[in-house]
């Protein structure tokens, strides 16, 4: 956790800026983030658990499993239905 006199940057907690998508489609913290921020985990937290666009990223997550073949169609449709269920209750 950071110390409470460091500000935190603009960036901070913006999902599309701390963890866009590549070129290839996946998520992935750009270099900047990793090499030279000491609040990257925290950031990282805030984005996927305050950002509206958090719920995309943890289904994009459960279509890679299933496409890479580590889900089955009946564990993909579950928690696919799980999300759906927890997005529409915020």
């Amino acid at each position: 956790m950071a110390p409470s006199n460091q500000s935190k940057p603009i960036c901070f907690g913006q999902l599309e800026k701390v963890f866009p998508k590549t070129e290839n489609g996946l998520r992935e913290s750009p270099e900047r983030c990793i090499q030279a921020c000491e609040l990257k985990t925290e950031c990282l937290r805030t984005a996927l658990s305050k950002d509206p666009k958090a719920n995309e990223v943890h289904e994009e997550k459960v279509d890679n499993a299933y496409d890479a073949g580590l889900l089955t169609f009946f564990e993909r449709w579950s928690r696919k239905k799980q999300l759906n269920k927890q997005k529409n209750r915020t």
